[in-house]
């Protein structure tokens, strides 16, 4: 039988998901694990262009709806704390 996450294991699960989606739609070949423990300012170093971080935050808010059942008010402020606590910074959209 498969053991239940306590609530403070989902969510520390979420952050990470969340983080590594980051990454990923940010098109960055770095994980949680890469940064986890790291003291410098890591989150300056990389990138992403607003419709990314758009994309990225509505990506979230549905996730930890589904997963830790957050309102939609809930998520959507927790993705904003997310993203300023953790976010990279920004870049213009480019056009393609």
């Amino acid at each position: 039988m498969k053991k239940r996450l306590t609530y403070e294991q989902k969510r520390d699960q979420s952050l990470k998901d969340i983080i590594n989606k980051m990454f990923e739609l940010a098109e960055l070949d770095v994980t949680f694990d890469d940064i986890i423990g790291r003291t410098d300012d890591w989150f300056t170093q990389y990138t992403m262009t607003e419709d990314q971080y758009d994309q990225w935050k509505q990506w979230g808010g549905k996730y930890l709806m589904k997963q830790l059942k957050l309102t939609e008010k809930k998520a959507d402020y927790e993705m904003s704390m997310v993203g300023l606590m953790y976010g990279l910074k920004f870049v213009k959209n480019q056009l393609k």
